[in-house]
């Protein structure tokens, strides 16, 4: 199929394409990588006025530390994050994620902020958003600000952004000392979306106790969904609570039938993968080979 027609804007700054999206009154859509948007074009299930294509702009394809944090640009590249030595060392959670998601053409495309904006709840990059509590830089008209993840995955494929607003950045926290990550997940042939994926992050105490615990699901929820039941059960009780830890999981979360996969299995293919990620992070935490 071909997309509706649409008219074509390519400003040099994200000033110029807030100010666009503004002016289209919420009939416009931001290009980046295209990954997510083409296919929805193609398909008419996405028919904006107006495509705010933004890949001229200079300077927004970097990945640098900023304050403690990683900061990644709205036209970074999954393969940038693959491959960037600061986010294998300072984010290595994100490193892992980016690795699985789709083939190495749709990673030499696709964006980190792109997908993080596209907010398909089984997407790696939105678990991991929500496992760190990372923040997304948003511009609009009454200037920029910083939406942690807990605020932006509002439902399936909808986030806090305002129809006049572009989503510029992404920020995560750095791994802390005596952590480890781990980011697991099932699909049914390489490349295809996942069925139920984890992003586990656990950080230990210098006795071995589990000083923190974040584990996010996708797949599960019309959002990433945070396992704070699960977290509570490692941190108050430890590597031993791990079979109860697996079990809140399969608690918490209320997942839906689909063509993929029923309910029921989705909910026990999250437990072996929450128990799988929170094995494989603390080993690492412990700098032991996972």
């Amino acid at each position: 199929m071909k997309p509706a027609p649409f008219a074509y804007a390519a400003p040099a700054s994200f000033a110029e394409a807030q100010r666009l999206l503004a002016e289209a009154g919420g009939d416009a859509k931001v290009l980046a990588g295209g990954q997510s948007l083409v296919p929805l074009l193609n398909m008419r299930l996405a028919r904006p006025d107006l495509i705010v294509d933004i890949n001229r702009i200079e300077g927004a394809a970097t990945i640098t530390e900023d304050g403690g944090r990683v900061r990644i640009e709205a036209l970074a590249r999954h393969h940038m994050a693959e491959s960037s030595p600061l986010v294998t060392s300072k984010v290595p959670l994100l490193a892992e994620a980016v690795a699985q998601i789709g083939h190495v053409d749709i990673r030499n495309r696709g964006t980190l902020v792109g997908s993080v904006a596209h907010a398909d709840p089984v997407a790696e990059i939105p678990a991991v958003m929500t496992a760190l509590n990372g923040e997304v830089e948003v511009l609009g008209s009454q200037g920029s600000r910083l939406v942690p993840a807990s605020e932006f995955f509002v439902t399936y494929l909808t986030t806090a952004l305002a129809p006049d607003e572009v989503a510029t950045a992404i920020l995560l926290p750095a791994l802390p000392p005596m952590t480890g990550t781990a980011f697991v997940e099932f699909a049914r042939r390489h490349g295809d979306f996942a069925i139920v994926g984890v992003a586990c992050q656990i950080s230990l105490h210098p006795d071995g106790g589990i000083r923190e615990a974040r584990i996010a699901l996708a797949g599960v929820s019309d959002t990433p969904f945070r396992a704070r039941g699960a977290e509570v059960e490692l941190v108050s009780r430890g590597l031993g609570a791990v079979p109860e830890a697996v079990a809140a999981v399969r608690e918490e979360i209320d997942p839906e039938s689909d063509i993929h996969a029923p309910a029921d299995y989705r909910r026990h293919l999250a437990g072996v993968l929450a128990k799988r990620a929170i094995h494989v992070a603390a080993r690492r935490a412990r700098g032991e080979a996972a």
